[in-house]
């Protein structure tokens, strides 16, 4: 009890932590003060031993990991229970929006999706300038960043060229924040190559947004649709995800003889427990926490038969390196072809493993496989299927390396190419990169600008300056700064090795 009471009287004497952050902070002691949720002694060894992990989720999954609401059921019919009237204009229905986020929970303590926003506010737009919209996205984007200060929360917009959408490109490149994260879904049959530019030459700007597959996200899903949250996860629209249990395939590797003992013996029985994890914690959720009986789900938002389980991996690279070594083979993870070839493979494997395995409780009666993107207590392992830091190729062959493994990960997959600063110089280059490797079939695009102060992480935002002031022991307003520090101190992610586009790229590469 007396190390209990330290712990608590360290955070709330933390000189560095807001009240809000405190109070986060505190309850998640709180929260992990209670029992986990039942396990076997083998999940629970996998689970301490770091070959699954869940994500700092909690002990009690008193609320799912990520909830995407259809916000289009507030704009439409109002909420009785926040006693809002269904709004007329556009202030009214960027007010009503404000409010509701303040009620929409996620693993944050914050929502992860705020909505497709160009869809969501155009019915409201008639009459209004393009100037007039302008101010009005730029005061809301704002609120956004100084009330909900968490990178996670992400919203979408696409694939229509539309005035909304490019007010948002507009104000996120000229506000350079954090929050909200940002996709824009793009479509080849409906996107117009102008508005596709504004989102390349934003990257170049502020590294936002990410770029999304519109047409394969699309097929993944069914006509409710779909929404990009928190870093870069696919999810059905009025519904989410349960919980983000992840694998390391590195420890798997370890763990294994050779790669027949991997792909036959150890992949199979660490998925298994993997299943076993995700199913435990889904039980509580949907059996305990008595999360299902709120508004959200009485006043149609969200459904219950529309969240999902998220079977993530990552350590893709070093399992491929361990298991190429035992095979006495000198090629490397994203540079060698049998060593890709290797990955791909485990790709496969992994998912048809998540598409015969049924989970209680999760949409379709199925996990979605995920290539998760890290997080800042990842030491000598590589997000997802990744090429490892300081190690990438050039941005053609990087893409060229990784996008076999796009078509397996329905809930999400992303690499982040870091270029060099003269892209600035020809940023049609990045246009013609970005729309060559989406034809290509890369279901998602993201990269970095070297010199940028704003950058992403492992999928969330961060600015290099926060981060700075954050290390002389001057706090962050926004709660993603501390993650950022972390994972620049102990994941290497500033040693991403900024590469150069070629003026003569091909938008089929060749």
């Amino acid at each position: 009890m007396q190390s209990i009471q330290e712990k608590l009287q360290k955070i709330v004497c933390d000189q560095t932590l807001s009240p809000q952050q405190k109070a986060r902070y505190l309850s998640l002691e709180a929260e992990n003060m209670l029992p986990y949720p039942s396990l076997d002694t083998e999940t629970t060894k996998a689970l301490a031993t770091g070959v699954l992990c869940d994500l700092v989720e909690g002990h009690a999954p008193y609320k799912p990991r990520y909830v995407l609401p259809d916000y289009s059921v507030v704009l439409t019919q109002g909420s009785e229970y926040l006693e809002l009237e269904a709004p007329v204009d556009l202030d009214e229905a960027i007010n009503c929006l404000m409010i509701a986020y303040h009620h929409v929970p996620s693993v944050t303590g914050m929502p992860v999706y705020i909505g497709h926003l160009d869809q969501l506010l155009l019915p409201f737009c008639e009459g209004v300038t393009d100037d007039q919209l302008y101010r009005k996205i730029k005061l809301f984007w704002r609120y956004l960043d100084r009330t909900l200060p968490d990178a996670f929360m992400h919203a979408n917009i696409g694939p229509q060229d539309n005035p909304v959408a490019r007010a948002i490109l507009r104000v996120d490149a000229e506000l350079q924040q954090i929050a909200p994260n940002l996709t824009f879904c793009y479509d080849p049959d409906i996107s117009s190559d102008a508005i596709l530019k504004q989102a390349t030459d934003n990257i170049i700007a502020c590294s936002k947004p990410h770029i999304a597959n519109h047409p394969l996200h699309q097929a993944a899903f069914d006509e409710k649709g779909y929404g990009i949250v928190s870093c870069y996860n696919a999810l059905p629209v009025a519904g989410g995800a349960g919980t983000l249990v992840r694998l390391n395939l590195k420890e798997v590797a370890l763990r294994s003889t050779s790669v027949t003992d991997f792909l036959t013996q150890k992949l199979p029985y660490y998925s298994g427990l993997c299943f076993r994890l995700i199913e435990s914690r889904m039980g509580y959720l949907f059996e305990q926490s008595n999360f299902f009986d709120s508004f959200l789900v009485q006043e149609g938002w969200i459904d219950t038969q529309r969240f999902t389980a998220m079977y993530g991996i990552y350590g893709m690279a070093e399992a491929v390196n361990l298991l190429q070594d035992m095979q006495q083979s000198n090629g490397r993870y994203g540079h060698d072809a049998q060593a890709n070839e290797l990955g791909y493979q485990i790709s496969q494997a992994l998912a048809q493993l998540v598409g015969h395995t049924p989970v209680k409780h999760a949409w379709r009666g199925r996990a979605m496989l995920h290539s998760q993107a890290g997080i800042s207590s990842d030491v000598d392992v590589t997000p997802g299927v990744r090429i490892p830091y300081g190690a990438e190729p050039d941005p053609v062959t990087h893409i060229q390396a990784l996008l076999p493994h796009h078509r397996y990960y329905d809930s999400g997959i992303s690499e982040i190419l870091t270029l060099e600063e003269t892209i600035k110089n020809n940023p049609q280059a990045l246009f013609t990169l970005c729309k060559g490797a989406l034809a290509a079939g890369f279901r998602e695009f993201t990269a970095n600008v070297d010199s940028n102060d704003l950058v992403r992480v492992t999928g969330y935002m961060v600015r290099l300056s926060d981060i700075a002031l954050y290390n002389q022991q001057q706090g962050s307003r926004t709660n993603t700064t501390v993650l950022g520090a972390e994972a620049a101190a102990g994941t290497h992610i500033l040693e991403r090795k900024p590469r150069v586009v070629s003026h003569e790229i091909s938008p089929s590469y060749g």
